[in-house]
Order: structure tokens, then C-alpha cells, then sequence
């Protein structure tokens, strides 16, 4: 038998031989290098950064400049809530027929300004009635300046007849406010005003004065129900 054997595999066969491994190389801004690789993308970052900060401070500074000025005017000012009463009311005519509210009403008021160093100019001052939500007079109020630590009184007017729809809910009211003789009626006060520190005017401002008012039907001076008017204050509402 002929010998086989091949002497140039010198062994045994291990297959072919593995190549080397391949290298790898990385591109310039290609990711993963940082700002070493892209300098003018590190730059706006760090601008934006600066910019930020910037701002934050600024605001900052404003705030707290803003606050203490605030607080300064505060002390020099010491702004104090004007006050509103109805001091007196005369209610001579409240009938209600056929939907129509005949009313006669007057109302003295009385506005007190405490405060020290600020004046106010009442620009505009509308007064509305109400008589179960429902409203049924409105009159414009003589504009004046009130000055510092001073009183001023006003009368407001509400004459004459208006529609005036009432629900089964308003007209129990109704009836048992015409059996006691002394009726719930709200007057409101729309106002612009501007305050004066000073030399120096504010914008105007508008507030609203609430008025809740029990209020006795009197003929020939007295009431059928004997009470009498008490004066009520009246809630300051600067909306």
C-alpha cells in the first residue's frame, strides 16, 4: 500500500490563519470628541451659558431694588383704605306694581380719607341701586379732590320708576320686607380715582364700594315700623 502521507502539511490542519484586527479611526467632529474637536461649538456654548447668567442676575437685582423701593415708599407713605359710610337714608317711596318699582331714595354718604401724604382725585363716581340683584337707578356723583386727613360728604339721589323683574323667590322677599316695612336694598359705587404722592399722580384705578343698607319706608318724617336707620360702613373692594 502506497504511503499517502503529504509532508509539506507537517501535521495536523488547523484551518486558515486568522487576519489581524482592523483599525479604527474616529473623524474630527464626528462624535465623541468634545470641544477639543469642535472649538467654535464649545464657544457658543459657553457664550450662551454667560448670557444666561447674565440675565438671571439682572432680574435679580431688579427684583430686589424694585422691593426695597416698594417697602421705602411704604414707610414714607403709610397708605391707609379710604372709608365709605351711609350716614343717613331716607326711603319715602318703595311700591312695586305690575313690574314697575316706584322708588324714592336718598342717601347721604360720608368718605374719610386717613392717610397723611395722599390725596385722591375721584375722577368719576357712579352710583347703582339694587333691590334683590335686580337694578333699578343709577346716578353720576359730583368729582372732586379729597385732600390729606379730610372728610367729605356727598348725596346720592334715586327717584323716580323702572321695570324691575322679579322671581316667586324676590317677590316672597318682597312681601315680607313690605309686611316689617324696612327693605334690603344694595347700593354700589363704581369709582376711577387717582392718587396723588406729592407731586406726583398714579394712573387711575378703579375700585368698588359695597354697600348693604336696611333701610326703613318713612312717610312724613316717620316710619311705619318705628326703626330707625342705623349708619352702615361700607366694604372697599379695589377689584
Amino acid at each position: 500500500m502506497a504511503d499517502t502521507k503529504q509532508p509539506h502539511l507537517n501535521g495536523a490542519y488547523y484551518g486558515p490563519s486568522v487576519p489581524p484586527p482592523s483599525k479604527t479611526f474616529h473623524r474630527p467632529g464626528g462624535g465623541g470628541g468634545g470641544c477639543c474637536f469642535n472649538p467654535f461649538s464649545c464657544c457658543c456654548s459657553c457664550i450662551a451659558n454667560c448670557i444666561c447668567t447674565c440675565i438671571c442676575q439682572i432680574l435679580c437685582t431688579l427684583l430686589v431694588i424694585v422691593g426695597i423701593v416698594v417697602f421705602i415708599c411704604w414707610l414714607i407713605f403709610r397708605p391707609n383704605t379710604v372709608k365709605f359710610h351711609v350716614s343717613d337714608a331716607s326711603l319715602t317711596q318703595f311700591n312695586l306694581n305690575n313690574n314697575t318699582l316706584h322708588y324714592n331714595l336718598a342717601l347721604n354718604l360720608t368718605i374719610r380719607n386717613p392717610n397723611k401724604r395722599i390725596g385722591i382725585y375721584y375722577d368719576a363716581i357712579e352710583a347703582r341701586a339694587f333691590y334683590q340683584g335686580q337694578r333699578f337707578s343709577t346716578v353720576e356723583l359730583q368729582r372732586f379732590y379729597q385732600g390729606t386727613k379730610r372728610t367729605d360728604n356727598l348725596t346720592a339721589e334715586f327717584r323716580g320708576q323702572n321695570l324691575v323683574l322679579l322671581g316667586s323667590n324676590e317677590m316672597s322677599h318682597y312681601n315680607t320686607d313690605r309686611s316689617s316695612g324696612t327693605y334690603g336694598i344694595d347700593v354700589k359705587l363704581y369709582l376711577r380715582i387717582r392718587l396723588k404722592f406729592w407731586f406726583v399722580k398714579s394712573t387711575r384705578v378703579k375700585p368698588k364700594i359695597d354697600c348693604n343698607l336696611k333701610i326703613p319706608l318713612s312717610s312724613n318724617g316717620t316710619t311705619s315700623s318705628g326703626s330707625v336707620y342705623e349708619s352702615k360702613r361700607c366694604d372697599f373692594d379695589w377689584r
